[in-house]
């Protein structure tokens, strides 16, 4: 578990095929945290499991239905990538709860730069994601907590204050950028309980039109 507070941007160092999929090393050095083979960190949002560190270099192992849902898989030498440990049980919990899985990529429709906080981007996503998302809700966009400050017809917008600019890989985005989009699990765990009593009252209806029959 996460909260979408970056700790640090690495650099991927290189990305390799391996027997479970893409060996990913990222370079992480200048980050004071110092992960145990075995931790989960969270990589351009999504979670992933260290097999080794050393020297500040962190390598990964990514599955293939990892690099079919996610933006891993395009990675290349030298890119950035956002980082997060995993939060401990006591921690303060400033973002809001993310879970490293991701739902779907989405992609970049719009950039709006302007000063005083009025830096804007538009991301469009699949209607599965669409339906989850709520103006002022919580969303996680490579692995920043961000508040959904509006929604369109096939995107939603948000809007990023100079700390997020300057310490994540957000700034640099451009319109055409694949993102990962991770929606709240609350409003998921809602959205399948609610679509679990539709079905189940929908079969009782069904069943009595039978035996009316």
């Amino acid at each position: 578990m996460f909260t979408g507070l970056i700790q640090q941007v690495g650099t991927v160092d290189s990305v390799s095929p391996s027997a479970h999929g893409m060996r990913l090393i990222v370079n992480g050095q200048g980050w004071s945290h110092r992960p145990a083979e075995g931790d989960s960190i969270a990589v351009a949002g999504c979670c992933l499991t260290m097999v080794s560190w050393q020297t500040g270099m962190l390598a990964f192992d990514v599955i293939p239905q990892t690099l079919q849902r996610t933006t891993m898989g395009t990675l290349v030498a030298g890119q950035q990538v956002n980082l997060e440990a995993a939060m401990q049980a006591q921690a303060r919990l400033d973002g809001h709860v993310v879970q490293g899985h991701i739902d779907q990529t989405g992609t970049v429709v719009a950039v709006k730069r302007a000063s005083e906080g009025g830096h804007r981007v538009q991301v469009q996503v699949a209607q599965e994601a669409q339906d989850l998302c709520v103006e002022q809700g919580s969303i996680a966009i490579d692995g920043v907590s961000l508040t959904i400050a509006g929604m369109h017809a096939d995107s939603l917008e948000v809007a990023l204050i100079p700390t997020t600019l300057s310490g994540t890989t957000l700034g640099a985005l451009e319109v055409g950028d694949r993102v990962n989009v991770e929606t709240d699990v609350l409003a998921r765990h809602v959205a399948r309980l609610i679509e679990s009593q539709v079905e189940k009252q929908l079969d009782c209806v069904l069943q009595r039109r039978a035996a009316a029959q």
